[in-house]
């Protein structure tokens, strides 16, 4: 079940593993869930999940405290170094998934946001045959549930048990929300960077897709490309 509440958070407030509210969990992994693009007026919502094992520690984890709070407050330096650091750890594993702006005009932002933390969510227990573990999702986003107990009938009776939750500002609160964060951050834009060789007159590998003065500026010039969400754009393109 999912929960709203911050009542349930019991990990990670101070470093990974350490029991902030003094709960112990039998689960030996912690699964933490983040999106990134969510405001943006081009590219993918992009969500990742990083699975962390719960008595990890990495060397100036606390940094992440101060002076920021969250990727997107760190140096795109900053952020490149983590995924640096990350990627030689073989205890921290990754899955990334994004939406396409089509498919967020079709539905709408919340929703493809939830597909594509859900198909992050699943990727990342399959490939790595994860069965069990606690999960914790930034405020806002949610697991398709019918798509997790599909995954858990698959499995034929077979342990298959997720205590998941979604905490208002886990991005601040939890080290594994934390790191998905910014690994969701680095991967998307990498893709604008390179989306933006393709669509030079937007300027993508500065602004990232976000509404800034030279974007809409661009977009009124140059009309949006294939890769704008329309329904964000509806005061600037009528």
């Amino acid at each position: 079940m999912q929960n709203k509440s911050r009542n349930r958070l019991v990990v990670g407030i101070d470093e990974v593993g350490r029991a902030a509210q003094g709960r112990a969990s039998s689960n030996k992994w912690f699964i933490g869930i983040d999106e990134v693009g969510r405001g943006a007026l081009a590219g993918r919502v992009v969500v990742a999940a990083a699975l962390i094992p719960v008595n990890l520690k990495i060397k100036n984890l606390n940094k992440l405290n101060l002076p920021f709070r969250d990727s997107k407050k760190l140096t795109p330096q900053h952020r490149e170094w983590w995924v640096r650091q990350l990627k030689l750890d073989s205890r921290v594993i990754w899955a990334v998934a994004g939406i396409a702006a089509d498919r967020i005009d079709k539905t709408n932002i919340a929703r493809a946001a939830n597909a594509a933390a859900t198909r992050a969510f699943l990727k990342l227990i399959k490939d790595n045959n994860i069965k069990e573990a606690r999960v914790f999702l930034d405020g806002g986003l949610y697991l398709d549930n019918s798509k997790v107990k599909s995954q858990k009938a698959k499995l034929k009776g077979k342990s298959f048990n997720f205590e998941i939750n979604t905490v208002i500002r886990a991005d601040e609160l939890i080290p594994a929300v934390k790191l998905a964060s910014i690994v969701a951050k680095v991967h998307r834009d990498r893709q604008m960077v390179r989306l933006a060789k393709k669509y030079p007159e937007y300027g993508f590998d500065i602004h990232k897709g976000y509404g800034t003065r030279k974007h809409f500026e661009a977009i009124r010039r140059h009309g949006p490309s294939e890769i704008h969400r329309l329904t964000f754009l509806k005061k600037v393109i009528k």
